[in-house]
């Protein structure tokens, strides 16, 4: 059964930094799409990027593009989020989730595995 556990997150000032990961243990990821999703405080999950099977389709939403750069290790079974240039709106939980396929498509749909959640502050 596949788990995914995500990484990475914490507290940072506006403008800062951080690489979230996403492990994979039970199965290989390698298969699969992975999407990043984010859900803000009093709102709804929203996905934000994803990455195909072999990484070379990539999708971004646009409040993360040219910010945001997605990717993935499958020797390693991980996924990463590296985060740039942040800002407070950027302040939510952040979740990795599996596709059902290869490919990632729209990305609301076709996600079924989900991980924990890592909590990402952006503040002063």
């Amino acid at each position: 059964q596949f788990q995914l556990v995500e990484s990475g997150g914490g507290l940072v000032q506006p403008g800062g930094s951080l690489r979230l990961s996403c492990a994979s243990s039970g199965h290989t990821l390698k298969d699969f799409a992975v999407t990043w999703f984010r859900q803000a405080p009093g709102r709804r999950r929203v996905p934000i990027s994803c990455i195909s099977d072999s990484g070379l389709t990539i999708k971004y939403s646009d409040p993360v593009k040219g910010r945001f750069t997605i990717s993935r290790d499958n020797a390693k079974n991980l996924v990463f989020l590296q985060m740039t240039n942040l800002k407070p709106e950027d302040t939510a939980v952040y979740y990795c989730v599996k596709k059902r396929y290869s490919m990632c498509g729209p990305l609301d749909v076709d996600n079924d595995v989900w991980g924990q959640g890592t909590q990402v502050t952006v503040s002063s």
